[in-house]
């Protein structure tokens, strides 16, 4: 097995950042009720990881430990300041939908933990591959989230009626608590299949 697919492997399954590591969970709670909107999300988040990722691997043997930290911060911020100036040229609607959110990027502990656990001691090819594995990872437990809260909440999926007239959504499911019961689930689905697989080893 390749380092390419195994890092692939870690970051999608055995390690994925919000079933495993539980991080991200806050974008994941806001964001995912509309699929279009979680799909532009997810795909800033994994450009930012990604690119981060990159720029930390290349800088790393100028930047001064003791600021470290701080420069991996300006260099989410850079990347994050660009994907919202896109956004609000490009999508103005979905800007406004996810508000706050996209700024929030800069906050998301997934970036800045794949760019010290992993940037910092990887040469920048891998650690390119590792940011934006990490952000699929990430991207797919959103889409899930996001495609089980739009088909209940609103009969839809990225805005185009799915179920039948005679549908009653859910609620509950435009809420973001019901985000919170969703990735609960699937974190349980996830330590249920990990536990039965270190048994049959």
């Amino acid at each position: 097995m390749s380092e390419f697919t195994k890092i692939a492997k870690n970051n999608l399954i055995r390690e994925n950042q919000i079933l495993v590591q539980v991080l991200g969970i806050c974008s994941t709670l806001a964001v995912t009720n509309n699929l279009r909107n979680t799909a532009i999300m997810a795909t800033g988040v994994t450009l930012v990881t990604g690119l981060s990722n990159l720029t930390v691997s290349l800088f790393k043997d100028y930047i001064p430990r003791k600021v470290r930290m701080m420069v991996e911060t300006l260099i989410i911020a850079f990347y994050v300041i660009i994907v919202d100036i896109v956004l609000r040229a490009y999508l103005p609607d979905v800007s406004k939908a996810l508000g706050p959110y996209v700024g929030l990027i800069i906050t998301n502990c997934i970036i800045m933990g794949r760019a010290e656990a992993f940037a910092q001691a990887n040469n920048p090819v891998i650690s390119l591959w590792d940011g934006l594995t990490a952000g699929a990872g990430y991207s797919l437990v959103l889409l899930i989230v996001a495609s089980i809260r739009e088909l209940l909440g609103f009969g839809t999926l990225f805005n185009i009626h799915i179920m039948p007239k005679s549908f009653t959504p859910f609620t509950i499911m435009v809420m973001a608590p019901s985000a919170f019961f969703i990735v609960a689930i699937l974190i349980w689905i996830a330590k249920s299949s990990s536990f039965k697989a270190g048994e049959k080893k």
